[in-house]
């Protein structure tokens, strides 16, 4: 067998057909098809693994659309995997698609997936990929030469400054058909040639393992020329041209393959992404503007007018005003800077100045629109139904199709309505793969809100999303069997309390009635071991939401309701006492959890049934509504506990957890941030009047509580986003106390009351804190200045009703609720 190589004199010329290129570019792509035209090989050989070979076939088949990706995976660890992504712009993609078109026999050279996925490091490039500037590691792990990137020593070399722009400049730029007497083997001559000379300077260029790759293409080669002759074309990266072309032993290349590590892999065919095809992100393949280079290769003339359409036409459909002559003046401009700056043909460069000039008029925010969805774009690619998949993959398929729920590359939102079927359906399907860890969709904040019966949701396929299907296929061959199997292993597994509610809830929200039983017995177990208030108080939001969740599902939670009850008892008898002997931080966590219980509770009392609330009017005691908040604290907490007793689950709840806030607002040892919160909850609630409120909030101001103890009580009663602020603009009491405090606090204590008082008034809307400052600065009115008979301290603002200022609001609340005004007469 001959030894000699040709790669660019003429086709006549005897050895393999060498074409060395680099990937995703649409000016090799053209000059692949030109030299596989003029050569006419017996066979062509490409880059890649040659477990891939069975699937290219299916390369032909007319719903096969780039871009797409060879995915190959370990079959025990489904997470090791890589991609050799595709596009239609790939020289190895014209390649594959011309010898199938011509009948030629193709194959896969590179070294096969099942060793390459074995080793550590990533042997070589994937397709796409150039040589980087990072350090490389030997084999033995020793710190190697630093890599080298070819195209940029080859365009400094040349005097540009971008190695982009050079290769757009000799390579992309330049068609093969524009000359009809052009030689169609000329570009890859010269290429090798300069690639040549790259490896004499550099070697290995600080890709060690390359000479692994490159050993198993020579064998690959050899074998091929065996059986079809020298007329074989070969399409690699032009960084291996020379290594293929060395003269070397077949002994001494099986020694450098010895000893390689090998796992059991699998391969198919997965849609792929333009963006993912950009260099900065995840498995990038090289290239920063594949929307861009994708243009070149199908725009067959006049690619620059053809861009600048594209550009019109995105700009347009975002209202903004392009004509005609937009773009005629910016096809001009664009040949202008071509001329001045001496290059073939108008590059991304050139075009995006003259956009920016033209249609854009100077401004940048314009261009960031086209960069997304013209220079680099939203394409997603297809594959056939016959490609090779896993069957959680061809489950998740089926159900796409049936629930209308197409994979897309752009970011959509979703808004579902749980109250029909086919949402409903959508929405399972979803939290099943989120319990997966298959992010096709993540909640978002929409029309409707968590525990209603509406959702929105944000969706966008990634590629890589198909490792992660791969990866949940060991939990089941349909999304609802390895949901299920999931949660059940995950509840085995859960050791604390907040991960079991959290994965009953997923289990409601997913519609996996089959996991429930075992995760409600875990949670149960955990339920009865954790004596942790905190941990009691942290899981009982998230069962309360689960209960609103199975009541618009329609999903049985009986079993789940009666451990949300159990629960909130134990919490109603612990709380009290985790509440004294806190320190600030410890305080503020436990403030926030008591308003997780208190909506829980809420929840779960709104979710009792009519018999429910019909025994729990019947079974509240008149008196653990008036119980005094002082010294009758423990009293009233014992008469809700009785009534509890005797009313049903939901029923007495709410009395339970009054009695409980009770106790908290009148103890001292209570932490002053729990006590002020505390009482504002009940005061919302209306189980303590506006008297009782002022009466406790004098107390708690008073000149002998610590000025810190007092700013933790009105952080509690008024701060965050509890309306506070509305409360005091509007009780002229509450606001007199504040405003009597916060002027007595001595001045060596004030600096230390400060960060409390601003982290409490700072969270209240602009206009709240304004009219709160005129308010105060306006001053008491004093007594006697108001003729209307009432005795408020600020004009205007007050329990009691002034009748003029309702009367001009009436009308605008009869126009908003659309409702008839009633006549006085008629009222009265």
């Amino acid at each position: 067998m001959s030894d000699r190589t040709t790669t660019g004199t003429a086709a006549a010329v005897a050895g393999p057909l060498l074409l060395g290129v680099r990937h995703h570019g649409p000016g090799s792509a053209r000059a692949v098809r030109a030299a596989l035209d003029g050569a006419r090989p017996a066979a062509v050989l490409i880059e890649g693994p040659p477990e891939g070979d069975a699937l290219l076939p299916l390369a032909a088949d007319p719903q096969m659309r780039p871009p797409v990706a060879l995915l190959a995976h370990a079959v025990d660890d489904p997470g090791r995997a890589a991609f050799w992504p595709l596009a239609e712009f790939s020289p190895e993609w014209v390649a594959l698609r011309w010898a199938l078109a011509h009948d030629v026999p193709v194959r896969f050279i590179d070294l096969p997936a099942t060793h390459s996925l074995a080793l550590k490091e990533p042997v070589g490039d994937q397709p796409g990929e150039q040589p980087g500037e990072e350090t490389a590691l030997a084999p033995g792990g020793e710190e190697a030469t630093p890599r080298v990137d070819p195209i940029r020593v080859l365009a400094e070399t040349a005097g540009y400054d971008d190695p982009e722009r050079w290769w757009e400049d000799v390579v992309e730029h330049r068609s093969p058909a524009a000359d009809a007497t052009a030689d169609a083997l000329a570009p890859f001559t010269a290429l090798a040639e300069a690639m040549t000379a790259l490896r004499e300077a550099y070697g290995d260029g600080g890709h060690p393992r390359d000479a692994v790759r490159e050993a198993y293409m020579r064998i690959q080669l050899r074998t091929a020329r065996k059986e079809f002759g020298d007329g074989v074309a070969v399409v690699c990266g032009a960084w291996h041209v020379p290594a293929l072309a060395a003269r070397t032993t077949l002994a001494a290349d099986r020694a450098l393959l010895k000893g390689l590590p090998k796992v059991k892999a699998e391969m198919t065919w997965v849609p792929w992404t333009h963006r993912r095809l950009a260099r900065h992100s995840g498995y990038g393949a090289g290239i920063d503007s594949p929307g861009w280079y994708g243009h070149l290769f199908g725009a067959a003339d006049r690619p620059i007018e053809r861009w600048m359409t594209k550009v019109a036409g995105l700009l347009r459909e975002e209202d903004r005003f392009v004509s005609t002559a937009h773009v005629i003046e910016a096809v001009r401009l664009a040949e202008t800077l071509v001329a001045m700056r001496g290059r073939p043909l108008a590059g991304l460069s050139e075009t995006t100045d003259a956009v920016r000039a033209v249609m854009c008029e100077g401004s940048d925010v314009p261009l960031a629109l086209i960069q997304d969805r013209l220079v680099v774009g939203e394409t997603l690619g297809e594959v056939p139904d016959s490609a090779p998949a896993v069957p959680l993959q061809r489950d998740l398929t089926r159900s796409q199709r049936t629930l209308r729920l197409k994979p897309e590359a752009l970011e959509r939102e979703l808004d579902l309505d749980l109250r029909k079927e086919t949402d409903a359906a959508r929405s399972r399907l979803l939290h099943r793969l989120r319990l997966l860890s298959i992010g096709w969709g993540e909640p978002s904040e929409g029309r409707g809100s968590t525990g209603t019966f509406r959702e929105s949701w944000r969706l966008r396929w990634e590629p890589e999303l198909h490792v992660r299907v791969a990866e949940a296929g060991v939990w089941g061959t349909t999304v609802a069997t390895a949901a299920t199997a999931k949660a059940e292993s995950q509840a085995l597994a859960a050791t604390a309390l907040s991960e079991v509610t959290a994965l009953a809830e997923h289990c409601l929200l997913a519609g996996l009635p089959e996991a429930l039983p075992v995760v409600m017995k875990a949670l149960a177990d955990r339920a009865a071991l954790d004596a942790d208030v905190g941990h009691l108080a942290d899981a009982l939001p998230a069962l309360a939401r689960s209960l609103r969740y199975g009541d618009v599902r329609s999903t049985d939670t009986a079993a789940l309701a009666e451990v949300a009850a159990g629960l909130a008892e134990r919490i109603c008898v612990g709380l009290p006492p985790a509440c004294t002997g806190l320190d600030a931080d410890g305080a503020e966590a436990l403030r926030r959890q008591v308003d997780g219980v208190h909506s829980a509770i809420g929840l779960l009392v709104a979710g009792a049934t009519p018999a429910e609330a019909e025994a729990e009017a019947e079974a509240t005691p008149a008196e653990a509504e008036a119980a005094p908040v002082e010294a009758g604290a423990e009293a009233g907490a014992e008469a809700g506990a009785e009534a509890g007793a005797e009313a049903t689950p939901a029923g007495g709840l709410r009395d339970r957890w009054g009695a409980v806030l009770r106790k908290l607002a009148g103890r001292d040892t209570v932490a002053g941030i729990i006590r002020g919160r505390a009482t504002r909850l009940l005061l919302d609630e209306g189980r303590l009047t506006e008297d009782e409120a002022a009466r406790l909030m004098g107390l708690a101001l008073s000149p002998g509580t610590p000025p810190t103890d007092a700013a933790a009580w009105i952080e509690g009663f008024v701060g965050g986003a509890s309306g506070g602020g509305m409360l005091l603009v509007h009780d002229e009491r509450l606001l007199s106390l504040v405003d009597a405090w916060l002027t007595g606090v001595p001045a060596d204590t004030f600096t230390d009351v400060l960060p409390l008082l601003r982290r409490t008034f700072s969270a209240y809307e602009p206009g709240v804190r304004r009219t709160l400052g005129e308010l105060v600065r306006r001053g008491p009115v004093p007594e006697g200045a108001r003729n209307d008979g009432t005795d408020h301290a600020y004009p205007g603002f007050g329990p009691g009703l002034d009748a003029d200022r309702a009367d001009a609001v009436e009308p605008v609340l009869h126009l908003l609720l659309g409702r008839t005004p009633v006549p006085v007469e008629a009222s009265a």
